[in-house]
């Protein structure tokens, strides 16, 4: 697959395994509640910004994040 570049922020798959990510995800929400999962959410986004460590990438994906959520 071609790499997709509009900026800084790569859009194709970069997992060797994606669904055992995914499937990771959903297990480590298991047993949470609501309050508990959005709280859970946003350590693993700071977490994971703070590993990301790009600015701009950041801002980008929040824009990326937020329109495919306008497009819904």
């Amino acid at each position: 697959m071609a790499e997709i570049t509009t900026g800084a922020l790569r859009r194709t798959l970069n997992l060797a395994r994606p669904d055992d990510v995914y499937n990771a995800i959903v297990d480590a929400h298991r047993g949470l509640s609501d309050e508990q999962c959005r709280a859970f959410d946003a350590r693993l986004i700071l977490l994971l910004a703070n590993h990301v460590g790009d600015e701009a990438v950041l801002h980008e994906a929040l824009r990326a994040a937020r329109e495919t959520m306008e497009e819904t």
